[in-house]
C-alpha cells in the first residue's frame, strides 16, 4: 500500500529555470555573448566584403596617417576586432573595456567624416553596452592571478 508523499518537503521547481536568478549574471551573460560575436562577425567580414564596402567608412585623414590603402587599415581593423571578440569570450573583465575603447574610435572617425551619423549614433548604443559589460564583468569575472611563489 502506498503513503502520500508530503509534496511540500520537495523544493519548488521553476517551469521555466532559466529564466529565474540573477538578472545580472544573466544580463552579463547575455552581453558577453552579443560582445563575443558581434566583433568576430564584424572583423571576418573586413576580410569577406559580404555586408558593406567597409574602406568607404574609414576618414580621410586617418587614411592619410596610417600606411597602405584604405583597405589594408580595414584589414588590420578586422584583425583587432576578432582579437577583440576573442578576448570578450576568454576575460570580458579585459575584452569589454578594449571593445569599449575600440568603438570610441571608431565613432570618432565616423563623426569626422561627414555622412555617417545614424552609424556613429548606433557605435554609441553598442559603446554603452560594452560599457555595461565592463561593469558587469567586476561582479562576474574574476580578475587573473599572479601565481604565487
Amino acid at each position: 500500500m502506498r503513503t502520500a508523499t508530503n509534496q511540500s518537503a520537495r523544493p519548488q521547481q521553476t517551469a521555466v529555470p532559466l529564466l529565474a536568478g540573477d538578472a545580472g549574471k544573466q544580463a552579463f551573460w547575455i552581453l558577453r555573448a552579443a560582445f563575443t560575436a558581434a566583433p568576430i562577425a564584424f572583423g571576418l567580414d573586413k576580410f569577406l566584403g559580404l555586408m558593406t564596402d567597409w574602406p568607404q567608412y574609414l576618414a580621410p585623414w586617418i587614411d592619410d596617417l596610417l600606411p597602405g590603402s584604405a583597405e589594408d587599415v580595414m584589414y588590420a581593423v578586422g584583425t583587432i576586432e576578432i582579437l577583440a571578440g576573442v578576448l570578450v569570450a576568454l576575460k570580458p573583465r579585459y575584452g569589454a573595456p578594449l571593445v569599449a575603447a575600440w568603438l570610441g574610435g571608431i565613432i570618432v572617425n565616423l563623426l569626422t567624416f561627414s555622412g555617417w551619423y545614424d552609424i556613429a549614433l548606433r557605435d554609441f548604443g553598442l559603446l554603452l553596452g560594452a560599457l555595461a559589460l565592463a561593469r558587469l564583468a567586476l561582479d562576474y569575472d574574476p580578475p587573473l592571478r599572479r601565481p604565487q611563489s
